[in-house]
């Protein structure tokens, strides 16, 4: 029999973004999202459905996935757990195949947050409709959000999972929402539940308390340890609400070199030589710097000043080094132009915009391509409102359809 394997999901295009007084542009959370595919991530929590600021752009990545560009990677949408917004959804987005339905299930959410709209039995009525919806409408893989799971009575968290479940769910996600437990509480808690509901249990901890990373992994060990897979949420440079959700580098380097954690398996797809340009790249979209003590990216992670362990990580890196800096992507030079710099904007000219595009070795057939090219990049540059980097040029000459639908909204 297969041992239960840890997946990652990573949200930083739903929770990501919604860190307060920040955002990221529709063409970052694109680039997101192809970095992310490209780093083995299995599912990237794209966007928001029925928010319609947000429909051309997850139209236009659910076509990507379709020409092969977000592939294998799932693109999952969010949704409230009620069968209006699973129509809205089918409506605004009718390629979507995977998505996550997400209602309260604590007293005090129940209580204080519905105020007398929904009890404890109509939010199981209400969830288990939704599911049947989704599934009803064509969606391949359904999971069910428990929020603030973590303050939710056992005996009610079970009896609402083991109604997603006979709903047709395929997935439980056992949301930390204030970030109150610890990994004890956790592990224990997502035990009980997995071997109570035998099914896969997502791991959504959010950092309060500066747990969130050792939380994900105990919860994950947990759904293992019952026999079940476990999908653990992240978010690129801990982004998130308040203090932040788990670290995606962090929990795939626990994962990896964690003592204890050698008899449990990771996804095989992932591929952490990405993670410097994708931590770099959402560093610049986020406009957040990387802490220098982040691990595996920050500009410390492998820094060496006192003389003995200087002397000792010269002798043998393993000596104060856990991982190798080449794994992440690391070490290789970074050419940094200091003379004359053509830059492509939003009030560029075709010569300019040409140079631009020679450099990176993007040739177009006739200037009536680069013209509308270099509309496009003027475009990208008013909706990103900084400079394009080099990825971000290459994917709207490669795409310029895609990147055209990405550009438009209708308010």
């Amino acid at each position: 029999m297969a041992k239960p394997k840890i997946y990652i999901i990573d949200v930083t295009n739903r929770d990501g973004v919604q860190t307060s007084r920040i955002c990221l542009s529709k063409l970052q959370k694109t680039m997101i999202n192809l970095y992310l595919n490209e780093m083995g991530v299995f599912q990237s929590e794209f966007g928001f459905p029925v928010t319609r600021h947000e429909t051309n752009y997850l139209n236009a990545n659910l076509e990507l996935a379709l020409k092969g560009a977000l592939s294998p990677i799932r693109l999952s949408g969010w949704l409230r757990a009620t069968r209006e917004d699973v129509k809205n959804t089918f409506k605004m987005t009718p390629a979507i195949k995977h998505m996550n339905l997400s209602i309260s299930t604590s007293d005090q959410m129940i209580i204080h947050k519905f105020k007398g709209k929904l009890d404890h039995e109509s939010i199981l009525k209400e969830m288990a409709q939704a599911v049947k919806e989704a599934r009803k409408s064509g969606a391949e893989c359904i999971g069910v959000n428990a929020e603030d799971a973590s303050r939710t009575k056992m005996e009610y968290l079970i009896e609402f999972s083991l109604a997603a479940k006979e709903a047709g769910a395929n997935r439980i996600r056992y949301c930390d929402t204030l970030g109150c437990d610890t990994p004890f509480s956790i592990y224990e808690r997502i035990k009980i539940l997995a071997e109570a509901i035998e099914m896969p249990i997502e791991i959504h901890c959010h950092n309060d308390l500066g747990l969130v990373v050792a939380n994900s992994i105990m919860g994950a060990k947990a759904a293992n340890d019952s026999g079940q897979d476990a999908y653990i949420n992240t978010c690129v440079n801990g982004m998130g609400e308040r203090a932040g959700n788990a670290d995606l580098v962090s929990v795939i380097l626990a994962i990896k070199y964690g003592n204890g954690m050698q008899d449990y398996v990771l996804d095989e797809r992932i591929n952490l030589k990405v993670a410097w340009k994708l931590c770099k790249y959402a560093s610049y979209a986020f406009g957040v710097p990387v802490p220098i003590n982040q691990p595996g990216i920050g500009a410390n992670a492998f820094a060496h000043e006192s003389g003995i362990h200087a002397d000792g990580a010269l002798k043998d890196r393993r000596n104060y080094e856990l991982y190798d800096f080449e794994e992440l992507g690391r070490g290789e030079a970074e050419i940094i132009e200091t003379g004359r710099k053509i830059t492509a904007g939003e009030y560029s000219g075709i010569k300019g915009f040409r140079n631009v595009y020679d450099k990176l070795e993007v040739v177009f057939h006739d200037d009536s391509e680069a013209t509308e090219i270099l509309e496009l990049v003027r475009y990208a540059n008013v909706h990103n409102q900084k400079p394009l980097v080099d990825e971000e040029l290459k994917f709207i000459a490669k795409y310029p359809d895609i990147a055209r639908k990405i550009f438009t909204m209708h308010p």
